[in-house]
């Protein structure tokens, strides 16, 4: 079980109070597809006898397939549409904490047997929590679909959250955030997120906090999966050597009584976020030999539809060993070992971040080089070359990244849970394609413009030990 998302290449908007600059919104943003409750319809057909299909089952919950050809495995994921943004601060971490707990035990079966039926068939099983969702998947041979879905279904629906199990895990979880603790770039990450979002739920930690978590009783996690884990909020999503109707036969199976009622599916989060505080600069002390920077700005949300041009101003930005950062940073000065840029989409909100990892003595060297790069992005946008170089690795890095049949999934999966849509990988190169030099060269005038926030993970007691070509870019 892990916390961190695990996203993939096809996802082009994934892979890391004063007044603040206004947001321009969303545009051109497409009507999800409508489907009438008990229905199955065929999305996508390609030469090559790739099927996708969706169901929506009259209790909500949506069933989409995806037939791959050639294959020998299957891989299934249940998505839910709740993650840590879902909690009040009384149950912080509660999301990620359940995750874990599901797996400790069903109605008809322990955990032993749970491990013990995946490892005597070769599969994964596993599960992510993250701000918006939460993902619990199974990766098997084809011919063991039956397996994995009930087995899959049967964690997620009949869990038991027995009492002794609840306080067994609470040690791990505990474990698992001082094990985010000792690692300087989780740290970094969490401590940026509160810089740029600051006590808005998204800027807190998935894993909670060891008060949140120590104080977390049976009745609060229960109450938070009877309220939230319910088919209307999720999908089932499976990809691989599979025929849709077998998924479908094999579903209803599995959940039975689970599936009966009648619901729409959620709608997709949207909105904006409202109130938020001035980006500012979190410090982490800590005895490490390197000290670990990251500085950026509110991005984009997943539904705006600049979201391609971003994913290719971060390629070119930070995104390779030809990137600007990196030839800047690494290749021409030495400054840093490992420097690059990264994107984060939510429904109302995003980020857009840089990080560097340094010597302390060289922090604010690094600091004033980053300043500079970004500003001269912000003004002058980036060449032809880069942006075509840009555009080539997102084609690239989304046929290769779709290379096994977990991946497939995972893109099916969060697309419909995220926008209750199917975009074809055909659509998305063309979407990717279409960028222009003057799409990239806007977005990052209005990006780059807008204030930083800034994280540091080192050895410094205050602020003010700081150097102050950091304070010129966080101000």
């Amino acid at each position: 079980m892990s916390s961190k998302n695990i996203g993939t290449a096809a996802d082009a908007s994934s892979v890391r109070g004063r007044a603040r600059q206004p947001e321009r919104a969303s545009s051109a943003l497409r009507a999800p597809q409508v489907q009438r409750p008990g229905s199955s319809k065929l999305l996508d057909r390609s030469s090559d006898g790739h099927l996708v299909k969706r169901s929506l089952l009259p209790s909500g919950l949506r069933v989409i397939t995806e037939q791959v050809p050639g294959v020998r495995s299957a891989a299934v994921g249940i998505w839910v549409g709740v993650g840590s943004r879902d909690e009040t601060p009384s149950v912080a971490g509660a999301a990620h904490y359940l995750e874990h707990l599901l797996f400790k035990g069903t109605q008809r079966r322990t955990a032993a047997q749970i491990a013990e039926e995946i490892d005597a068939v070769g599969g994964e099983l596993n599960a992510f929590t993250a701000k918006e969702h939460t993902c619990y998947y199974v990766h098997a041979l084809d011919d063991d679909l039956p397996l994995a879905i009930d087995l899959l279904t049967d964690v997620v629906f009949f869990a038991t959250m027995a009492e002794r199990d609840i306080d067994l895990e609470r040690s791990v979880v505990l474990e698992e955030i001082a094990m985010r603790d000792d690692d300087p770039e989780d740290l970094l990450h969490e401590a940026f997120c509160t810089a740029l979002l600051g006590d808005h739920i998204l800027g807190r930690s998935v894993l909670g906090s060891e008060e949140s978590i120590t104080g977390m009783t049976r009745g609060a996690l229960r109450g938070f999966y009877k309220r939230r884990y319910t088919p209307s909020k999720m999908v089932l999503a499976v990809a691989g050597n599979v025929e849709h109707a077998q998924v479908l036969r094999l579903a209803r199976k599995a959940l039975a009584d689970k599936l009966d009622g009648v619901a729409a599916p959620a709608a997709p989060r949207t909105g904006r976020l409202r109130g938020l505080a001035h980006p500012g600069l979190e410090l982490r002390t800590d005895d490490t030999e390197q000290s670990h920077l990251m500085i950026g700005v509110r991005g984009l949300d997943r539904h705006d539809e600049r979201r391609f041009a971003l994913g290719v101003l971060n390629a070119a930005l930070g995104g390779g060993m030809s990137s600007r950062l990196f030839q800047e940073v690494r290749e021409r000065r030495g400054l840093a070992y490992q420097v690059y840029s990264s994107i984060s989409s939510y429904a109302d909100t995003g980020m857009l971040s840089v990080y560097a990892g340094a010597h302390p003595d060289r922090l604010g060297a690094v600091a004033g080089v980053l300043r500079t790069v970004l500003a001269d992005v912000a003004e002058h946008g980036l060449t032809e070359a880069e942006v075509v170089r840009g555009i080539g690795q997102l084609r690239g890095g989304l046929v290769l990244g779709l290379e096994d049949s977990s991946s497939r999934m995972s893109r099916i999966g969060k697309g419909e849970l995220n926008y209750a849509d199917y975009l074809s990988v055909e659509e998305t190169l063309r979407r990717i394609e279409a960028v222009t030099v003057e799409d990239v060269a806007t977005l990052a005038g209005e990006l780059l413009r807008r204030p930083f926030a800034g994280a540091v993970v080192g050895p410094y007691a205050h602020h003010d030990d700081l150097p102050g070509e950091l304070r010129e870019v966080i101000r």
